[in-house]
């Protein structure tokens, strides 16, 4: 059942695809099983701001499997994750659980500073930072066939990437552009890095190379897989996400919170990120203050 609660929160997004998006997510989670409740019996919602490269695995995989372990369903909302921290500190948007693609921007909600919001996470995996292609790109064949900094700043190509002031991929990108600029010598490429061009949100990118307005773009692993994604690698460049996992403190659904943030690190919840693409780190998990899992 999908609240008034829910649609209204859902409206504020600012962007029509970021808020289909949530919606077909909150109807995802609700899809099973037929009487509401998982094989714990638990019923109720979780509040779940997550990196946007997680939108098609979040909606379609995770979600569904939790509602079905547990009986809870995921409302969810994604956007880049500075973005997601800025709303939580400012009271604009209310969590349970907060998932990044960036261990750093946690920080960002840690201490009386920054309004306490997050005391501790844990490391969920890394993914890869790839290039994703529209496979009838003219640029195409090229692309399978040499170094992708030898055509992305042929004339006309067009290459998407997201916000390095709101979303750590575009932080990625943009050093995978100037690295390779660096090391290979190529200006041209370099320029890329500080255009202002074809600069999309995470929720959008996808679509946007679907729809042929792209030829190219800067993708997480995980989100490639999920999308069926055609990818190459970033040659050059040893690039990836970091995603982390932490309960926002003053969360509203706490045991909710803290079954979503368990299904995650468990079994089913590896089993689902390694399948798509969300890889082992080799740091370990970091806690700052308070254990993650505290009991309920």
């Amino acid at each position: 059942m999908t609240t008034w609660r829910t649609v209204v929160r859902y409206v504020r997004a600012p962007h029509v695809a970021t808020m289909l998006a949530a919606l077909a997510l909150v109807l995802a989670g609700t899809a099973a099983p037929q009487d509401g409740a998982g094989a714990s019996g638990a019923r109720g919602t979780v509040d779940v701001l997550y990196a946007g490269s997680l939108l098609e695995l979040m909606q379609n995989q995770i979600a569904p499997a939790f509602h079905r372990r547990t009986g809870y369903t995921v409302v969810g909302f994604p956007n880049g994750s500075m973005a997601l921290a800025a709303e939580i500190k400012g009271g604009t948007e209310v969590a349970d659980v907060f998932v990044s693609a960036a261990p750093s921007v946690n920080r960002e909600l840690e201490g009386a500073a920054n309004g306490d919001w997050v005391s501790s996470y844990r490391i969920l995996g890394r993914s890869p930072l790839v290039l994703g292609y529209n496979p009838s790109s003219p640029f195409a064949p090229a692309l399978r066939s040499s170094p992708w900094y030898d055509v992305v700043d042929r004339p006309g190509f067009l290459l998407g990437r997201t916000d390095p002031a709101v979303d750590p991929k575009g932080v990625l990108a943009v050093t995978a552009l100037r690295d390779v600029a660096r090391r290979y010598h190529r200006p041209r490429i370099a320029t890329l890095a500080t255009s202002t061009k074809n600069v999309f949100t995470e929720t959008s990118l996808v679509g946007e190379l679907d729809a042929g307005q792209l030829d190219a773009g800067f993708f997480y692993a995980v989100e490639a897989s999920a999308a069926h994604l055609r990818t190459v690698a970033l040659v050059g460049t040893h690039l990836a996400g970091i995603f982390t996992v932490a309960l926002v403190n003053r969360a509203p659904h706490p045991a909710a919170a803290r079954a979503f943030i368990a299904f995650l690190l468990g079994a089913d919840g590896r089993r689902l990120l390694r399948r798509h693409g969300v890889l082992p780190a080799v740091s370990t998990p970091r806690t700052t203050r308070v254990p993650l899992l505290a009991p309920s």
